[in-house]
């Protein structure tokens, strides 16, 4: 059965005091700006007593495999599919937060504090059963549009938002962009704590840093894979030099990065160099 329609299964109008709760939200976004394709992906919200976590649920469960399949001595093959790498940390009763967010060969752990500035109106909805309110704000180079409900008081929401008095069912960019708008409900029990993969080198850094690494990252994407390409000869006898071979990737992977030009935070690609 298809993931999404596993997701729409699960929902139910619940009591949401006094039970762990998961958030499903589908998360439409547009990569490129040149082609206008919508990718689709179902994330996650977990709420827990003093903490939420926001993260992809393809890759929650493929991490969940690795490590399964680790501890019986069985190497997983990584799935052939585009997920969400990222991840958002937050005390609840906090602004900041944490965002973590993997660039080879270091998966970076990125404190951030935001205050957001909303615009709460007096225009009103309905999402899936819950009477939902108008909110504006702008963050990340973007205007975003969100719908909020007050019944559900927890001051939530996808991605990095939050602050509403209520969780964020709905929240997009006014260009229809990145829209994540909620799907489901479930309750959990005991502490959430998402799987630890060890395949990258942990570090902690601010969020200045952090914008700093990344626009070095846009513009020489392998540079942590320098010398580590072997010379080869390939099935047809040809040879083939370690920095050929590391030429050729990093061709291939700033063709890939030109085909992501309408991220998220619009700001990283605009800020000065």
């Amino acid at each position: 059965m298809n993931t999404f329609k596993i997701i729409i299964l699960i929902f139910t109008s619940v009591n949401i005091f006094g039970q762990n709760k998961q958030f499903f939200y589908e998360y439409k976004s547009i990569p490129d700006s040149t082609v206008k394709n919508i990718e689709k992906e179902i994330m996650v919200l977990n709420i827990g007593k003093d903490k939420s976590e926001f993260y992809s649920f393809e890759r929650y469960k493929s991490d969940s495999t690795s490590i399964a399949d680790a501890k019986k001595g069985i190497s997983s093959a990584f799935p052939n599919k585009k997920m969400n790498r990222d991840r958002v940390v937050r005390n609840i009763n906090a602004q900041k937060i944490e965002y973590i967010t993997p660039l080879p060969p270091y998966r970076y752990s990125v404190s951030q504090s935001i205050d957001f500035k909303w615009n709460i109106l007096a225009e009103f909805n309905n999402i899936l059963g819950y009477d939902v309110q108008k909110a504006t704000t702008e963050f990340g180079g973007r205007k975003w549009i969100a719908w909020f409900a007050k019944e559900i008081p927890i001051q939530s929401g996808p991605y990095k938002f939050f602050g509403l008095p209520g969780l964020i069912l709905k929240i997009e960019d006014v260009h229809k962009n990145h829209i994540f708008e909620l799907k489901g409900i479930k309750n959990t029990k005991g502490d959430f704590t998402y799987p630890y993969l060890n395949s990258y080198r942990d570090l902690k850094i601010t969020y200045p840093k952090y914008i700093k690494i990344y626009k070095n990252f846009r513009k020489n994407p392998m540079a942590g894979s320098i010398g580590s390409f072997p010379d080869q000869t390939d099935a047809n006898g040809v040879f083939h030099s370690g920095d050929e071979i590391f030429r050729k990737f990093e061709k291939m992977a700033l063709e890939e990065l030109k085909k992501d030009n309408n991220i998220i935070e619009l700001d990283l690609l605009k800020l000065k160099k």
